[in-house]
């Protein structure tokens, strides 16, 4: 508790790339949704571009950030400055300083959804994700990826310097993979398979499917966990406390 309560004042100190973090998603929503008049058109299915398919993205956008830069960033300044070795010579294990990270980013990620969900509700008349918990599963399931992912960027990560850029290296292609710039129904048939399995694609999708009121593809479940499983594995045995 002592460690959470430090750290989320330290991230609060920090409020200007918190605010970038949490607000350009729900800025790019608004944005975009009332200045691209096809976003808001109803499809052939009766859905609108900012009912799921673009909030889906914007999260994802969220969190992709929070797993990419901020979990790099602050773990690689920690391990450069000494802060994770001198904690390995106390009773307070610096496992737990990752524990305590990740649960401020989960805290993060499940603000960004509340806004994204809250503004597009107000200034579209978006429905919140029909499927519930299907939606909670996919996004608990796909955060815990993206976060494992991080710490394998923290990993390898030489410095603080240059985490940041390994963070974007991994980042864009995900979001493109995710569907941000090009949608996943309208991709090639070989991109679609790379974007299957990417755990961003998969992701994206789910999401996208819960939000819209379907149920999760098993496979695509199947393959953010296993995403999971495999990053998680990898930090592990790559993480260094100095």
């Amino acid at each position: 508790m002592k460690l959470l309560i430090v750290e989320t004042k330290l991230h609060l100190r920090e409020w200007p790339f918190l605010l970038f973090t949490i607000g350009l998603p729900v800025a790019l929503l608004v944005v975009l949704g009332l200045s691209i008049p096809a976003f808001t058109e109803r499809q052939a299915s009766g859905e609108r571009f900012v009912d799921a398919q673009w909030p889906s993205m914007m999260l994802l956008l969220a969190l992709l950030t929070l797993a990419c830069s901020v979990v790099p960033a602050v773990l690689t300044a920690y391990r450069e400055q000494g802060v994770l070795r001198r904690m390995s010579t106390t009773p307070v294990h610096p496992a737990r300083l990752l524990g305590v990270q990740l649960l401020i980013n989960l805290a993060v990620g499940v603000l960004s959804a509340i806004l994204l969900i809250g503004v597009g509700a107000l200034v579209f008349g978006s429905t919140p994700p029909r499927q519930w918990a299907g939606f909670i599963l996919v996004f608990l399931l796909g955060t815990a990826a993206l976060q494992a992912m991080g710490l394998v960027i923290a990993a390898l990560a030489p410095n603080a310097k240059v985490a940041p850029g390994i963070g974007s290296a991994v980042m864009f292609p995900l979001m493109f993979l995710g569907g941000m710039w090009v949608p996943r129904d309208v991709m090639p048939d070989a991109l679609r398979t790379v974007s299957d399995f990417s755990v961003a694609g998969p992701f994206a999708q789910a999401l996208r499917d819960t939000w819209a009121g379907q149920a999760p593809q098993v496979m695509h479940l199947a393959v953010v966990a296993a995403g999971l499983v495999i990053f998680g594995g990898l930090a592990v045995r790559l993480f260094r406390w100095e």
